[in-house]
């Protein structure tokens, strides 16, 4: 790990550090982890809160063409940087929650989403949003993997019921600074067949903070 990275991710750590979550940058055990199950036939991809682009930089080596990227960085800072590490890739400077709303790949849906941002300190109704929005562009059968620094999932049981989902803890890593673990959201299987991205709209007001 670049000692840039390092810097520049606890800059934007102390100048909002709800919105980062961490004090550094993610490490190269956990990338092997939460990108293990992905390979160029799960193009597109979506990456949350890419910040110095560990991530990214792993899916890169697994076979996802730099142009099947899609990059939601809230920071500004991060984004621009992103823009010369990655130029062939999408990157998007705004709130995931408002991802629903944009356009990504032409009409061709991802295949996977691998996601950075701190959903355990976020309150329940906008982790409900985010995942809405993401689940909108994920094609069925697709994946959302999230990792955290906490000893449970990040997502609470009534977010998931919120959204008809489901969460499987997939790894972890000692190696990594605070050690994190991995886990795999997916839709639920419907009664009616359904596609439960839409099914969970319905649901918001059940889930309040």
């Amino acid at each position: 790990m670049q000692f840039a990275d390092q810097f520049n991710f606890l800059k934007e750590w102390l100048s909002a550090p709800l919105r980062i979550g961490a004090v550094a940058p993610s490490g190269d055990s956990l990338a092997e982890i939460i990108t293990r199950d992905i390979s160029a036939e799960h193009a597109p991809v979506i990456e949350l809160g890419p910040g110095t682009g560990v991530f990214t930089r792993s899916l890169i080596e697994r076979g996802i063409p730099e142009n099947k990227l899609a990059l939601v960085e809230s920071s500004l800072e991060f984004a621009k940087r992103l823009e010369g590490q990655f130029p062939a890739s999408r990157i998007l400077c705004m709130d995931a929650s408002g991802l629903d709303q944009i356009e990504l790949f032409e009409g061709q849906q991802a295949g996977a989403i691998i996601s950075g941002l701190p959903l355990f300190s976020m309150q329940n109704r906008k982790v409900v949003e985010i995942l809405q929005a993401s689940f909108a562009h994920l094609r069925p059968g697709g994946f959302f993997f999230q990792f955290t620094y906490g000893p449970c999932c990040p997502v609470a049981p009534q977010v998931l019921e919120t959204c008809d989902l489901s969460a499987n803890r997939v790894g972890g890593t000692l190696k990594n600074v605070p050690p994190a673990a991995v886990y795999r959201l997916s839709r639920r299987n419907t009664p009616n067949g359904q596609d439960s991205s839409s099914v969970g709209k319905t649901k918001m007001a059940s889930v309040g903070r």
